[in-house]
């Protein structure tokens, strides 16, 4: 007797008859359709135990019919198939209630084996029936494999609350992968609170999460909210979790055991409703080994593990990011930008030890300062050379000593290129964002990488020095000892 039987929609011939070729020899009885016309028919029929659709098909798109199937037969596991192969389109396949999305190209083997588990334990899905096109513009991008899994992984935890730790690389997007699980989960309505460990001072990180009473220390002259208080019913993103000092693990490994916290200086237990996202740069594992993180505090996180790649591991998503990053630039008010064949070129030659957010960081510079509309391989060429040399944009060299003279250079070239009239206004900022860079790191060169006195030199705080260097993806060069 046949394993299950199959229903199979598609408008491309070639695709049904693989599938047909493949899951036939797995054992199934497989039927064939072109159109989603004939697919509704058969599931009002009440034939088929499983059904597999693509989701562009010449009559109706399978999003649509997907919500009366589910209303039709519960029980009956739904995969879908697409070449569109976006956040959106994961997100969509899981609010609609389908079983599975696979992206194609597809691996067969890894389709028979969802095919076998959907069979065999057979599941009614959650169906909200809320619409993912009124939700916000699309918050990731890309096409490459390992963000398909990623989106895969992300549709299967938009309707739970559970705890999440993220890892990868600085810039590769942690924070914005927190914001999606929650803007596009159950909890959307609540609020969404990050805090970062590494940008607050060590004895203030437990009055920051758990707030404190007034008269609980020196300079409590009223009571303070903490950011569990502030993020009650909503998602609590905890970044750089690695930064935590011992104590404030401990006080957390509590809210994670027993869903309550004590303010500091506080006596009455507080329960609590936060779903915990959290993520490292770090490899906490060695932070174990090391002593500085707690065990089973990293076991409480490591519900579900999700690993961001860095940019260097994606590179055939570039093209696709710059598109997204200028049109960002352009909607808020830049010129629109393109990139000549060269230019791409040179980009995925580029290493990208800042991942996407320094992309993002060039793909903004290029669309503020540059006044051509197609920008060329010279052009990135001169931005990718390090910050401490050379900033590419219009301002000389840079040291300490001729910031002056490299400003007044930078604003002659900048009127030189709109000899028809007055630029578009906002200079300041575009000033600001051109010199940011290449005067922190000029000062981190001159003090050979030591960020305390670059700091004192700066006039900054070293905890703001720290955040500019992590947010503006600065490299800090030593030279010598």
């Amino acid at each position: 007797m046949p394993a299950g039987s199959i229903l199979i929609a598609d408008d491309d011939a070639a695709i049904r008859t693989v599938l047909n070729q493949a899951l036939s020899r797995a054992g199934y009885e497989v039927r064939l359709t072109g159109n989603a016309a004939t697919l509704w028919r058969w599931v009002q029929q009440g034939d088929g135990d499983l059904v597999i659709t693509d989701v562009v098909m010449p009559d109706e798109n399978a999003f649509d019919l997907l919500p009366r199937i589910k209303k039709s037969r519960p029980s009956l596991p739904v995969i879908v198939m697409s070449a569109q192969n976006t956040f959106m389109t994961a997100v969509r396949a899981s609010e609609r209630g389908a079983y599975e999305y696979l992206p194609k190209p597809f691996d067969l083997k890894e389709l028979i084996a969802i095919v076998g588990r959907a069979l065999s334990e057979p599941k009614e899905r959650r169906n909200d029936d809320k619409d993912a096109d009124d939700l916000e513009a699309i918050p990731l991008v890309g096409r490459s494999a390992a963000m398909q899994e990623i989106y895969r992984l992300l549709a299967r935890l938009m309707q739970t609350d559970l705890t999440v730790m993220i890892s990868g690389e600085s810039g590769t997007g942690k924070e914005l992968v927190a914001r999606a699980l929650h803007d596009y989960g159950k909890r959307r309505a609540g609020p969404f609170v990050a805090i970062n460990m590494a940008a607050i001072p060590r004895d203030l990180i437990e009055s920051e999460l758990f707030g404190h009473e007034r008269g609980a220390f020196t300079g409590a002259n009223v009571r303070n909210p903490g950011r569990f208080e502030q993020a009650e019913g909503g998602t609590l993103f905890l970044d750089e979790i690695g930064d935590m000092p011992m104590e404030a693990q401990t006080r957390l490994l509590r809210v994670l055991q027993q869903g309550e916290y004590t303010t500091v200086g506080g006596r009455t237990p507080i329960r609590t409703d936060v779903r915990i996202i959290a993520a490292s740069n770090k490899d906490l594992r060695v932070l174990i080994q090391q002593g500085l993180f707690r065990e089973d505090l990293f076991f409480r996180l490591n519900v579900v593990p999700l690993r961001l790649p860095p940019l260097r591991e994606r590179i055939e998503d570039l093209p696709d990011l710059v598109r997204h990053f200028f049109a960002l630039a352009e909607k808020d008010g830049l010129p629109p930008k393109q990139l000549d064949a060269a230019a791409l070129e040179r980009l995925k030659q580029h290493r990208w030890p800042g991942n996407v957010r320094e992309l993002e960081n060039l793909a903004r510079r290029l669309a503020a300062l540059y006044p051509q509309e197609i920008i060329t391989a010279p052009v990135i060429e001169g931005e990718l050379a390090p910050p401490s040399v050379s900033t590419g944009g219009g301002l000389a060299p840079l040291t300490i000593d001729n910031i002056g003279a490299a400003v007044e250079q930078y604003l002659a070239s900048y009127f030189a290129g709109f000899p028809k009239g007055m630029p578009p206004p906002g200079l300041y900022h575009r000033l600001l964002r051109e010199i940011e860079v290449p005067l922190l790191s000029a000062s981190l060169a001159a003090t050979r990488g030591n960020q305390i006195r670059a700091a004192d030199l700066l006039g900054l705080n070293r905890n703001t020095l720290r955040k500019k260097i992590r947010d503006l993806d600065i490299q800090v060069y030593r030279t010598g000892a």
